[in-house]
């Protein structure tokens, strides 16, 4: 697969088949990983990668948490700004459509909403994921540089046949995912990326993107 068509057949999946990933393989994409640029060489990001036993208790350990009602811990760092302006706000109601759409969830149906939304916790079913960490005191283009990380990761991916979704939703349980991967108190949850083999039995509709000259000026 070349890069091209790497970029073009990642998407977010979420429901996955439980085979699992290879150690080797994974091992190989963080290893090519690993150079994905970054301001100064710091390479700021912390990866830990999870799966077997300590996979399962997080998820078990979250999955109570929902179960009861707890809608997380106080929150580190905004995902989004206060206030969408109408060209995000149209691009997150086409996520929304094509996600619950394809479920055949109404927009009204709250309840239903949030069991899918539940199933973030549960890695949509794979039996692999990593989280990203970056130390607290990193300011905002250091965090730019873990993005291009997770994104290389992702890509690489492709290439051996497997696909992902990062989850920035991790962030909001991250007193609970501390408690299994045991992180120095200096680093601060960025996100969470399940991965596996996406299940072909179910839809994995692809979210429509803007067009070109919504985001990009050509100036010649």
């Amino acid at each position: 697969m070349d890069v091209y068509g790497a970029v073009l057949t990642r998407q977010s999946i979420r429901k996955f088949t439980d085979q699992p990933v290879p150690r080797e393989t994974l091992e190989r994409v963080l290893a090519v990983a690993a150079h994905a640029p970054s301001g100064s060489n710091l390479q700021p990001w912390h990866i830990y990668a999870v799966s077997g036993e300590p996979l399962a208790d997080l998820k078990k350990r979250v999955a109570e948490r929902v179960a009861a009602g707890d809608t997380g811990d106080e929150r580190e760092f905004a995902i989004y700004p206060p206030q969408l302006r109408p060209a995000y706000l149209e691009r997150m109601g086409a996520l929304g459509e094509g996600r619950y759409g394809s479920l055949g969830i109404a927009r009204d149906d709250v309840a239903a909403r949030a069991r899918v939304r539940a199933e973030n916790w549960n890695c949509f079913g794979a039996g692999t994921a990593l989280f990203c960490y970056l130390d607290r005191d990193m300011p905002l283009p250091r965090w730019s540089d873990a993005g291009i990380y997770l994104q290389t990761v992702m890509l690489l991916l492709r290439g051996e046949g497997l696909h992902s979704c990062t989850q920035e939703a991790w962030a909001e349980y991250h007193r609970s995912v501390a408690e299994v991967l045991s992180p120095p108190p200096e680093r601060m949850l960025f996100c969470g990326m399940s991965i596996g083999y996406a299940d072909p039995t179910v839809p994995h509709p692809r979210i429509r993107r803007a067009e070109l000259s919504e985001t990009v000026t050509f100036l010649d």
